[in-house]
């Protein structure tokens, strides 16, 4: 009578696939991490763009910039604070204030210290200045 022979993988072959495994994962990671955070940065130019243009048409519409104290909400609903609209578009100049790739809200200065106005993000950690994902992006800052 022949033994039966188990089929599947012996525990040495796994490991071989394991750290066949690792080894890719660690020359792919950095690259792939990398790409995201580029695709964050981009996003953030995107939104900067958006909303400088409909802070533009606001400053046509309304002769100035709303304040810093009206914020960029003042792009989707008029502001009932001074200096009020004198012609808000119907429907607002937004359909809402985009939030930054980190998930918070854009920062936004009337007159700006960089430009006439001020749009910025704190960067991953939240906190004003910083390197890398840290740093803090504006629209002051083109794209590398």
């Amino acid at each position: 009578m022949k033994a039966k022979r188990n089929s599947g993988f012996s525990l040495v072959e796994i490991l071989v696939v394991l750290v066949i495994m690792g080894l890719l994962i660690s020359v792919v990671a950095p690259t792939v991490l990398n790409r995201a955070d580029d695709a964050r940065v981009q996003k953030a130019q995107a939104d900067f763009n958006a909303i400088e243009t409909a802070l533009k048409i606001y400053r046509l519409d309304n002769y100035v910039y709303p304040t810093t104290e009206q914020g960029l909400q003042a792009l989707v609903e008029a502001s009932t604070l001074a200096p009020e609209p004198r012609n808000f578009k119907v429907g607002g100049y937004l359909e809402e204030v985009p939030i930054d790739p980190w998930g918070r809200p854009y920062l936004y200065l009337s007159p700006g210290e960089q430009r006439s106005v001020d749009i910025y993000s704190l960067g991953a950690d939240g906190l004003s200045g910083g390197e890398d994902q840290s740093a803090d992006i504006g629209n002051w800052k083109e794209e590398d």
